[in-house]
């Protein structure tokens, strides 16, 4: 895994415009890497061939920004460049993908043109781009999807795999609510619904598992001991696999129905168990601002013990 302790590094960011190539770059930069945007293909060859030592002089890694935009881009070029490099430099790439709806729905509230698409709707450009790019795709050592991820989250991603080096997997312990969709880039997906749910009472429903009552209420479900418990075990067994199999980065979900209490508490409680195993997870919760509604909570995969209002 690159980490901007490696001052031989180049980095190259691609992938579909709109994905946060920008963004990524930013990130990057505020870690001390030295970052160019759509450099001309003409110059990449002369970039690669220079020396690993004078490269490394200023011992900062160098991340190069490349898309469809970038003077004389050609995707199945651009993997033979990489390929003919060898073991000579240190070159990794880095692909950003996004699901086409999400990609329209920026750029309609950006009010942009797609690149490849000027004069035509933007789901045009985004099915051409996807083709053009995917040799680049399949060759990529690392693949982001930043469909559910917004510019603040993608930073958050950026900092843990390619910030300072760590001996442990770099940890995400994320809640979520299963009425607004599935993390696209968690590792470990797990389910809390079977554990009573603290919307159906009325003293708790506006609060979160954030607060103790909830915290409580969901502690008191005759599963929960047990359950959590041997959760808890499965993932501190995985994680030194993980480590001994080189995955730097890790992302575990916890869900529920509406991503507002069970999920929120169980996340809480599976960090602080890590932070006392020695990990440094960092947490998200998803939906944890999002209104309760009764609808939510009985749509699909809600029990019917939980739909007893």
């Amino acid at each position: 895994m690159p980490r901007s302790s490696d001052p031989q590094l180049i980095l190259l960011v691609t992938g579909l415009s709109g994905a946060g190539k920008s963004t990524v770059l930013k990130t990057l930069e505020d870690l001390g890497w030295e970052t160019v945007d759509n450099l001309p293909l003409s110059l990449l060859d002369p970039l690669l061939a220079t020396p690993i030592s004078a490269g490394a002089e200023r011992g900062r890694p160098l991340a190069l920004g490349l898309n469809s935009r970038t003077r004389g881009f050609n995707a199945e070029r651009l993997v033979k460049q990489i390929k003919q490099v060898g073991k000579a430099r240190s070159v990794e790439t880095l692909y950003l993908d996004c699901a086409a709806p999400e990609l329209i729905r920026r750029y309609s509230e950006t009010r942009r043109r797609h690149p490849l698409a000027p004069d035509r709707p933007p789901i045009d450009g985004i099915s051409e781009e996807r083709e053009l790019m995917a040799p680049l795709k399949r060759w990529a050592d690392h693949i982001i999807d930043t469909t559910d991820s917004d510019p603040n989250a993608l930073q958050h991603q950026i900092r843990d795999r390619f910030g300072s080096d760590s001996d442990s997997p770099t940890l995400t312990i994320m809640s979520f609510g299963f009425a607004r969709g599935v993390p696209r880039n968690a590792d470990i997906v797990l389910d809390m619904r079977f554990l009573r749910n603290p919307h159906w009472e009325k003293d708790l429903r506006e609060l979160t598992g954030l607060d103790e009552a909830v915290a409580a209420h969901i502690a008191g479900d005759e599963a929960y001991e047990e359950a959590l418990g041997r959760i808890e075990d499965l993932i501190l067994t995985l994680l030194p696999r993980y480590r001994a199999e080189g995955k730097s980065y890790v992302s575990i979900a916890f869900g529920c129905t509406g991503g507002r209490h069970r999920s929120v508490h169980v996340a809480e409680r599976v960090a602080a168990r890590l932070r006392a195993a020695g990990f440094s997870p960092s947490l998200d919760h998803r939906d944890l601002a999002t209104p309760p509604r009764d609808g939510i909570e009985r749509s699909a995969g809600a029990t019917g013990l939980e739909s007893k209002a």
